[in-house]
């Protein structure tokens, strides 16, 4: 599967409650769905948060939500070099034991993907088997697009924390000679702020 498919299933089934962390390129995928007049949008866009500049913290941000809220779904969709940058996380979240929590990895192997696709660290490493030794209650891997989409419901309404691996295909890289970057806008190192905010705005309206 592609990453527009592992994270489309998501943007189309998630629960109405659920609080969505996204980070890296699976970011840049729910913006594209978002983009995308068809999508599904079951939530309001105030429900996610981007987990940029802050690698490898998606799953610290989503247990914190999770903590907090735990009428709440929380999924979080992380990417593999990120987590491997904050691996102890795992641990951390397995410990806290948040019911609510439902955190994904997207292992496409590559680092920027999509622009020079740099392989990522431990390109074996086995996310799954990580996640089920630190003490996750429930650990699954999918590596194909229709039994991901067919399993996502039951799996999003078990008892957390809940991790899932999806073995994702890198997307084509863009780096060959003559091509170049365009410069990244400010919004993309601002996005995590007004995103905060706003799901803030929005779970404070919920209690007053």
């Amino acid at each position: 599967m592609n990453m527009q498919q592992a994270c489309g299933v998501v943007a189309a089934q998630r629960s109405e409650n659920s609080l969505l962390i996204a980070t890296m390129g699976a970011m840049r995928a729910f913006d594209l769905i978002e983009a995308d007049p068809a999508s599904i949008h079951p939530t309001p866009k105030a429900a996610r948060l981007s987990s940029v500049p802050l690698m490898g913290g998606a799953a610290g941000l989503g247990l914190g939500l999770a903590l907090a809220r735990p009428e709440r779904k929380v999924i979080v969709v992380d990417g593999d070099a990120s987590l491997l940058m904050e691996l102890s996380s795992l641990v951390t979240v397995a410990q806290a034991a948040a019911g609510n929590v439902l955190h994904l990895v997207i292992k496409n192997g590559a680092q920027f993907t999509g622009l020079a696709n740099l392989d990522a660290p431990a390109p074996n490493f086995n996310f799954a088997e990580a996640a089920r030794n630190a003490g996750y209650r429930h650990v699954y891997t999918f590596d194909d697009a229709n039994t991901w989409m067919k399993r996502f419901a039951e799996i999003q309404k078990l008892t957390g924390p809940v991790f899932v691996e999806l073995i994702v295909e890198p997307a084509p890289s863009r780096a060959e000679p003559g091509f170049e970057q365009a410069e990244m806008p400010d919004y993309q190192f601002q996005r995590m702020g007004i995103e905060a905010r706003a799901m803030q705005q929005l779970l404070n309206a919920e209690v007053l």
